[in-house]
C-alpha cells in the first residue's frame, strides 16, 4: 500500500508545521555556559528561516540553485539549511572535518552559488581557488572581511536584508514555496566514500517527505519526546532525522560538540538519541573498564547483572516467557547496576537508534540488558539514510529491522541489498554513466551491501559487497564481522581492521581508546606512561592477544586472526582512514600502514 505523503516539499512541510504549533518549542542550543537549552518555537524558527531564505533570494539564490553549508551540527546549521531550501535552493553538505582540497572541488562540482561557512577558518578552505559560479561567502560566526576575493557578508546580516526584503513583500517566501515541487532537487550530498573522489548524490524533495512521513509510524518519533542530535548534519542521516522533526513537531536540543555529549546529556535529559556506533561502543568500554578497575564485589556485582540482563533479553528474543525468579534477579541487576549506566545518558532515555554502520550483536545485546534496548537501522547516502530500523518493542538484535513505508527490497542472486522507492535517489550529479550502472534494469538501486531477509520481513547486513576479503585459499571472510565481535570482546579497542585479501591467512590491525587504556594502566607498572608507550608495551600485547585468542575461539578455521599490531595511534578521519560517518576506509588504511601489515606476513604460516 502506497504511503501517503500529505507535502510537495520540506519547505512546504515546515511552513505547515509552524502554522500548526507556533509556541511549541521546536529547536535548541546550549546556553554560553552550558548550563541547559536555550528553545526557540517554531515561529522564532519559522522568522528566521524566512528571513534567511528572503536574504539568499535578494542575492540571486533562485530555483534548484545550490547553496554549500560548511559548518559543524548547530541550530544555524538548521536555520540555514531551512532557509536555502524555502528561497528554491538545494542545500551543498560539506563535512566541516573536509581538507581544502576536497570542500573546494564539491563547492565547485556542484555549482554552489553561496557558501555558508561556520567562521573565516572554515571559509579559508576555499580562498584563492577557481570558483567562477561562487558570489558570495556567508560567514556564521566572525567578522566578514571586506578584502576578500569572494563578497562577504556574515549571517545577521543576511537575515536583517531578509527582514527588510520581507517587510516590503510578507507573501515572498509562500509564493516561492507554493513553486517548489516534489521531483525538485532539495539536497545535493557528496559521498564520503571508503575510496576514490567524492560523488554529488543528488536527493528530492519527493524522498524527504516521505522519511519524514515514514519516520512517523514506527513509534520512535513522538511530539513528547526531547531528542539530543549531535550528529553531522552534513551527513543524511542527520538530515532525514531534522525532517522527522519537522513532520512529529519533536522538539530538538542540537549541539554537534562530541566532546561535551557525556556532560550535556545529564543537562539536557534527552528521551531519544540516535548515533554512531562507536558511540554506543565507548559507553560499552567505559562500563566494561570501570568495572573491571573496581575490581573485589563491584566487579563481580557488574559481571552478574550483565550475565543476568542477557538471560533475560535471550529469553525475550527467543519469544519466550522470562521466569519470575529471574524477572526479580533483573530487578536487583538494575537497582544495583544498569541504573547507574541509565543515568549517565540523561536518565530518561526512551528511544536508541543507531545507525551509518553495522553495530556489533554484542553491543547490542549489553544495552538491551541494561534497559536501553538499541533500535539499529540502515540505509545509504544514496536512498535518504533511513531505509529499515527495528521497532521499540519488536526489536530483533542483529537485524536492521524492517523497511520503513513502501519502500521494496529484494536480495539479488549474488546476496546484495536491492532497494526501490520515493527515497532513492535521482543519480550521481553530472555522472551519468555511474548513476545507471547503480541501478538494475527494473529500477532498483545496488546497495553494495550483502544481507538476508527473513520471513518476516526483518533484514540482516552481513557485509559490504566490496569489502568482502578471499584470501589466497579461496575462503570468503566477512571483515566487518569480525570486527564488531573483536570489539565487544576487547573493551579496551578504538578500532579493529581485519587484513586478508589474497594472503594465505588473516590478520588484524588494532587501536586501543585513549581513555579506557590509560585506566588500564593506571596502578600498575605502566602508570603514567603516555600512550604510545602504553600501546608499544608488552603488557598490552598480552592483554590484546588473550581477546585475539577469544576471539579465535568463535570463528571457522579459515578466519582465525593469526597475527595482530597494536597501531601507535588511532585512526582518524584527518588522515583519510576514517570517513566522517566514522566508517573504514580500509584502502587508506592499508597503505597508511603498509609496513605493519607486510611484518605480519614475513615467515611462513601454513596456507588457510
Amino acid at each position: 500500500m502506497a504511503l501517503d505523503v500529505p507535502y510537495r516539499s520540506i519547505p512546504d512541510m515546515f511552513l505547515k508545521r509552524v502554522a500548526a504549533s507556533p509556541d511549541r518549542d521546536a529547536f535548541a542550543h546550549p546556553a554560553s555556559d552550558d548550563s541547559g537549552p536555550v528553545w526557540l518555537t517554531w515561529q522564532q524558527v519559522g522568522q528566521r528561516a524566512r528571513a534567511i531564505a528572503a536574504g539568499l533570494h535578494g542575492l540571486g539564490v533562485g530555483q534548484e540553485d545550490r547553496v554549500a553549508i560548511l559548518a559543524n551540527t548547530r541550530l544555524e546549521w538548521v536555520l540555514a539549511d531551512l532557509g536555502i531550501m524555502c528561497a528554491g535552493g538545494a542545500t551543498t553538505t560539506v563535512y566541516p572535518t573536509t581538507e581544502p582540497e576536497d570542500a573546494t572541488y564539491i563547492v565547485a562540482d556542484s555549482g554552489s552559488r553561496i557558501l555558508i561557512a561556520e567562521n573565516p577558518v572554515q571559509a579559508g578552505k576555499i580562498a584563492g581557488a577557481a570558483l567562477p559560479a561562487l558570489t558570495h561567502v556567508v560567514l556564521i560566526d566572525g567578522v566578514a572581511d571586506p578584502a576578500a576575493a569572494v563578497p562577504q557578508l556574515t549571517l545577521a546580516e543576511l537575515e536583517e536584508q531578509g527582514a527588510r526584503a520581507l517587510a516590503a513583500d510578507p507573501g515572498l517566501i509562500d509564493r516561492i514555496v507554493e513553486g517548489i515541487q516534489p521531483d525538485h532537487l532539495a539536497t545535493l550530498i557528496y559521498t564520503s566514500g571508503t575510496t576514490g573522489r567524492p560523488k554529488g548524490v543528488e536527493l528530492l524533495h519527493a524522498g524527504w517527505a516521505w522519511e519524514a512521513v515514514a519516520q512517523a509510524e514506527l513509534g520512535l518519533l513522538t511530539p513528547d519526546d526531547l531528542q539530543y542530535l549531535w550528529l553531522p548534519l552534513s551527513h543524511s542521516f542527520g538530515k532525514t532525522l531534522i525532517c522527522g522533526v519537522i513532520h512529529v513537531g519533536l522538539p530538538t536540543y542540537v549541539d554537534g560538540r562530541v566532546d561535551k555529549l557525556v556532560e550535556m546529556l545529564a543537562v539536557v535529559r534527552p528521551t531519544l538519541m540516535c548515533g554512531a556506533p562507536r558511540i554506543f561502543e565507548k559507553v560499552y568500554n567505559k562500563a566494561v573498564t570501570t568495572a573491571q578497575a573496581e575490581g573485589g564485589a563491584k566487579a563481580k556485582i557488574f559481571a552478574w547483572a550483565v550475565r543476568t540482563g542477557r538471560e533475560k533479553v535471550a529469553l525475550e528474543q527467543a519469544g519466550r516467557p522470562v521466569p519470575g525468579g529471574l524477572r526479580l534477579r533483573y530487578a536487583i541487576a538494575e537497582k544495583l547496576v544498569f541504573s547507574k549506566l541509565q543515568a549517565r545518558l540523561g536518565g530518561r532515555i526512551r528511544v536508541l537508534v543507531s545507525g551509518a554502520a553495522p553495530l556489533s550483536k554484542e553491543i547490542g545485546e549489553f544495552f538491551a540488558a541494561a534497559n536501553l534496548p538499541i533500535s539499529e537501522g540502515y540505509g545509504l547516502t544514496e536512498t535518504s539514510a533511513g531505509n529499515f530500523v527495528n521497532r521499540p518493542g519488536g526489536i530483533r538484535i542483529g537485524t536492521v529491522g524492517q523497511a520503513l513505508g513502501d519502500l521494496e527490497c529484494r536480495i539479488d542472486t549474488d546476496g546484495e541489498i536491492l532497494v526501490r522507492g520515493r527515497p532513492v535517489m535521482r543519480g550521481y550529479h553530472n555522472l551519468p554513466e555511474e548513476t545507471a550502472a547503480a541501478f538494475t534494469e527494473d529500477g532498483f538501486f545496488r546497495t553494495g551491501d550483502i544481507g538476508e531477509l527473513d520471513a518476516n520481513g526483518y533484514l540482516r547486513i552481513t557485509d559490504r559487497k566490496k569489502d568482502l576479503v578471499k584470501t589466497s585459499g579461496g575462503k570468503y571472510i566477512a571483515p566487518s564481522h569480525i570486527e564488531g565481535m573483536f570489539k565487544a570482546l576487547c573493551p579496551y579497542t578504538s578500532q579493529a581492521v581485519v587484513i586478508g585479501q589474497a594472503r594465505n591467512y588473516c590478520t588484524m590491525l588494532v587501536t586501543l581508546d585513549p581513555d579506557a587504556i590509560t585506566g588500564w594502566a593506571a596502578g600498575g607498572p605502566l602508570a603514567g606512561r603516555s600512550y604510545p608507550e602504553i600501546v608499544g608495551s608488552a603488557e598490552a600485547m598480552a592483554m590484546v592477544q588473550e581477546h585475539v585468542d577469544q576471539l579465535n575461539a568463535k570463528l571457522n578455521r579459515w578466519e582465525t586472526i593469526k597475527k595482530v599490531t597494536i597501531l601507535p595511534r588511532d585512526l582518524t578521519i584527518e588522515d583519510g582512514e576514517m570517513t566522517p560517518s566514522l566508517k573504514i576506509k580500509r584502502r587508506a588504511v592499508e597503505t597508511n600502514f603498509a609496513s605493519e601489515i607486510d611484518r605480519m606476513y614475513e615467515g611462513t604460516l601454513a596456507e588457510i
